[in-house]
């Protein structure tokens, strides 16, 4: 049958691949999504838009279950990236679904380095910009707090790779706002990056220690060197990849071991470390599964909930 194969999908609904027919100009679902054993009816999304620090509008998705009173009390993920142009599009995502359906809230924000409002989005996060993309990230977990969306000791960020710089600047710039982060598989230490087997390919996006405003911005991005002693970091959870071909793996190892020095917290500074898989790009679905879970699981440790309370913390 000639035509393409379309997928829709949206914040709250898996959709279908669907196959269009040119001579009829028709969209027939092909039935290829399985079904979803929790019902997406029940799930709203919002768009809003947090005002950064230079009064740009900050676009930021939050997806929640129906019902869910506003009051400050709710466990939140913000999630986020901010890098190469990439854009986080609307797509209904099995691994967070479960989250919603227990209550917690979602946030995607669509900060600066990405691609949402095309090239001039990416330019006005990338190199001496970077500081655009975590600052964006802060104003969006702001916004989060102040209505009353959740509170700070019910609020954990994520990302990985790239976006390790933005999770790892944004508690180190304000470590008062949260309650955990996952730093997964991150890109810590930008200054030394660029000797690392993929660190050429990066130059164009985040720049080079070869030039002084290379330097600037790296420095300026590196979250491993704006750790400071003596300070309350929130709960930290780190990953590393030891088949990593992106980012090496030393590079979360690093920014744990600077963490556990530096926090004065008394909160945890995990190393998660995957053996047996990579940057998570190619993960397998067993894989994915164990990530995100215990990534779920932290935030609700860390959030206080009863049901994920370890019975021993030192073993």
């Amino acid at each position: 049958m000639p035509g393409p194969v379309i997928k829709m999908t949206s914040w709250t609904k898996p959709g279908d691949y669907y196959r269009y027919n040119p001579a009829t100009a028709s969209a027939v679902a092909t039935g290829l999504e399985p079904e979803n054993a929790i019902d997406p009816k029940d799930f709203v999304s919002e768009e809003q838009k947090a005002p950064a620090p230079d009064g740009t509008l900050i676009p930021l998705s939050i997806i929640y279950k129906k019902g869910t009173k506003l009051d400050g009390s709710n466990p939140t993920a913000l999630i986020g990236y901010g890098a190469y142009g990439d854009v986080w599009k609307p797509g209904f995502g099995r691994r967070y679904s479960v989250w919603i359906e227990r209550g917690g809230i979602l946030a995607v924000a669509h900060v600066r380095g990405g691609g949402e409002f095309g090239e001039a989005w990416h330019l006005a996060g990338q190199k001496l910009n970077k500081p655009n993309t975590w600052r964006d990230f802060i104003a969006s977990a702001q916004y989060l707090i102040d209505h009353k969306y959740t509170s700070m000791p019910k609020l954990g960020i994520w990302s990985q790779s790239a976006g390790g710089i933005l999770i790892g600047r944004s508690i180190t710039e304000r470590p008062d706002l949260f309650a955990a982060a996952v730093d997964g598989v991150p890109s810590s230490d930008t200054v030394r990056e660029e000797t690392s087997a993929n660190g050429p390919p990066n130059i164009p996006e985040f720049g080079s220690v070869a030039t002084e405003d290379g330097f600037k911005g790296l420095l300026e991005m590196s979250s491993y060197a704006h750790v400071k002693a003596g300070t309350k970091y929130p709960a930290m959870m780190v990953t590393a990849g030891v088949n990593d071909p992106r980012v090496d793996p030393w590079q979360g190892a690093k920014m744990a071991a600077r963490l556990q020095a530096a926090t004065a917290s008394g909160k945890p500074v995990l190393l998660r470390v995957n053996y047996d898989a990579g940057h998570g790009i190619t993960d397998t679905v067993a894989q994915q599964v164990s990530d995100w879970t215990d990534i779920f699981t932290f935030f609700l440790w860390q959030f206080g909930e009863k049901d994920f309370q370890p019975s021993v913390l030192n073993p």
